[in-house]
């Protein structure tokens, strides 16, 4: 049997939020999940270093079979997608895919808003990029979009620490912030896929009006979408139900915070992905 499993990409663990997603709608397809955890957080990364690290990942996902590779990371999709997909493909990789989480959203956030302003949270990294207002304003020009850079966020997700007082008020803190930038904010985009481990805690400071988007069931649409408008891609896909995990960081620490984020134990190994 072939070897040709989706390879799924992420800084650390906020991916498994889109690759359980994905497996819901496509349960029979083979993934290879790589979470670059030696080297996250990316947010508060520049733009070379996001490049370079999210680069490698890819090449390491090529070389182990993948021919559509998964940026399921804000800030990799708002920082290295677009070189990588014109630049990078065509000279070395020109049959294989590199998709991203940003535009997906991008196509379909309007929709959600009745008052036309849409508020979104995200890493420093993804809010300094302006990826997503520029996205959002190619299928939504009369749309208002403001951004929030939520910093601690991401640390306090993958410490563990989504029940204590420090979330809470970090949480109002980044909240608050946006929602003084507009009154008429109806709809957030939770514009990193660890952000929805904290939708307990965002539910608690917010009018029950407002929507809040995650990025999971929206991607793994698009991905079934993409897959149906291009069936040469599809059928080099492997699907034997296989779902493997790897690491560039400790696998004890790994498996135990994938179960939160995946929402099933896993098990991990540890690779290297420098230097390739």
């Amino acid at each position: 049997m072939k070897n040709a499993p989706i390879g799924i990409f992420d800084s650390g663990y906020g991916g498994l939020t889109v690759l359980r997603e994905i497996v819901r709608l496509l349960p029979d397809h083979d993934y290879l999940y790589l979470g670059d955890n030696a080297r996250a957080p990316y947010g508060p990364r520049d733009f070379d270093t996001i490049y370079h690290y999210t680069l490698e990942c890819v090449q390491y996902l090529f070389g182990q079979g993948c021919p559509l590779v998964i940026l399921a990371c804000n800030t990799a999709s708002a920082k290295a997608l677009r070189n990588i997909q014109q630049l990078v493909l065509p000279q070395l990789a020109p049959d294989r895919r590199v998709l991203g989480v940003i535009r997906p959203t991008a196509e379909v956030i309007g929709g959600y808003s009745k008052t036309k302003k849409v508020g979104v949270l995200g890493t420093l990294g993804t809010v300094r990029s302006e990826s997503y207002l520029i996205e959002i304003g190619k299928f939504f020009p009369e749309l208002e979009v403001m951004q929030q850079a939520c910093p601690m966020w991401v640390p306090l997700v993958e410490n563990g620490e989504l029940e204590s007082a420090g979330t809470d008020f970090f949480v109002k803190k980044y909240l608050d912030e946006l929602l003084a930038k507009s009154a008429d904010i109806d709809t957030l985009l939770l514009a990193c896929t660890h952000y929805p481990l904290l939708e307990p805690v965002i539910w608690q400071f917010l009018p029950k009006e407002i929507n809040v988007i995650s990025q999971g069931k929206i991607v793994a649409r698009s991905l079934v979408d993409y897959l149906l408008r291009h069936s040469e891609m599809a059928e080099r896909l492997s699907k034997q139900a296989l779902r493997s995990f790897h690491t560039t960081g400790s696998t004890e620490d790994f498996d135990g915070h994938a179960t939160a984020f995946f929402g099933e134990a896993v098990k991990s190994i540890h690779v290297e992905v420098a230097h390739l």
